[in-house]
Formats: C-alpha cells, structure tokens, sequence
C-alpha cells in the first residue's frame, strides 16, 4: 500500500485505538475514523499483514486486536511524522499570512472577513494582530454555532451585514471555489490567499 497523507492518518489512528483498546468494534473505529466500516477492516488486515497488529481469536466470533512491538515502533515513527508535518504546515501558513497582511495593512485595509473557520484562520488571527488588522468575522459552511474563537460566524458572504475592506479565504477544502466566489462578488483586488493552498486566481469583474 502506498501511503499518501490520509492513509498515514487512519493507520495511525487505527494503531492508537488497538493500543488503547483492542476488543473495540469496528463499526464505532469506523465512525471515530469518518470512514466506512469496509475500509477499517482493509486496514486492520493491513496492519496484520505488516506485523503491527496481532489478532486474538475468542468464541462467537469476536475478535481483539494487540499492537506488537513492530506496531508500537511504527505508531511512534508515524506519529514524530506527523508532528514534523504539522509543525512544517504551521511554518508554511505563518510566512503565507504574514506576507497577505502585509500586503493588507499596504492597502490601508482595516477589517476584513475570513472565508473557513480552519487552522488556516487561527494562524491568520495572529497575523492580523501584528498588523493591526481586525477580523470583523468569519464566513463557514458548516456553521455549528455563532461564533469561532471569539468571532462572528455567518453561512456567506452575502449574509454579512456590515462593511468590511477585503476577504481574505482560509477554506483549506474548497479554497479554489471560495476564492472564485468571493473575486466575483467583490473583485480580485478585494481578495487575499496564501500560497500554500495553491489557488491560481484569475481577475473577475466585481459585481459590487
């Protein structure tokens, strides 16, 4: 199997909820994990098959999982992994913020409204702060209360009910469609995104 971001996550989660408890079901794996069922056990045999994980066998069918001392060295390599890549993505995302709020205070802008209530907005509350920008709140689709560390949630751009300078797309999932959407109701010079989530921006004519 090759790995790719999201299979290195499940492994390690998977490797994480062994060890904390073999005889778990899979089905409650698979809701923890947000993925099917099916594929928890493709990963379990996996794991088998590379000597992480080993299987005891009880009556009626049930089964419990231990991790080996193969698996104990592979959930602990995977896990400095992903430390290292959190902290490389942290890296990233401040130098990306840092330069849009430079960019931002040069405009003279004094508020603006970020677009995603991810890791992506926190590191650019920080960014604002050093640049004396304000966030005046933030637009999510997923709205599961009024407000994320601190700030006014809204489900669009549209529902915003007050004025602001510029946006700036935090959305780590749909950044190009949020982007795209935000140019073409405010105009391309309204709208900031830092590099890391790789959006290639095209003018579009402002609306407003």
């Amino acid at each position: 199997m090759q790995q790719n971001a999201e299979q290195t996550r499940i492994i390690l989660e998977l490797l994480n909820s062994v060890e904390r408890n073999g005889s778990e079901s899979q089905r409650s794996r698979a809701s923890d994990f947000g993925i099917a069922v099916g594929l928890v056990n493709a990963y379990i045999k996996y794991c088998v098959k590379k000597g992480y994980v080993k299987v005891k066998h009880f009556p009626a069918r049930r089964y419990s999982y231990l991790l080996t001392p193969k698996g104990f060295a592979e959930k602990s390599r995977l896990t400095m992994a992903h430390l290292s890549n959190s902290l490389a993505f942290f890296r990233q995302a401040r130098t990306d913020c840092a330069a849009m709020f430079a960019v931002a205070e040069s405009r003279g802008w004094k508020s603006v409204i970020l677009v995603g209530a991810t890791e992506v907005a926190e590191i650019s509350m920080l960014c604002a702060i050093e640049k004396g920008v304000r966030i005046a709140g933030i637009v999510t689709s997923e709205l599961t209360d009024k407000t994320f560390v601190g700030f006014p949630l809204f489900d669009s751009l549209k529902a915003v009910p007050f004025e602001f300078d510029g946006i700036v797309v935090t959305d780590i999932k749909r950044a190009a469609e949020a982007c795209q959407e935000a140019q073409s109701m405010f105009g391309k010079e309204r709208v900031l995104i830092p590099s890391l989530l790789n959006v290639v921006t095209h003018p579009r004519e402002a609306r407003r």
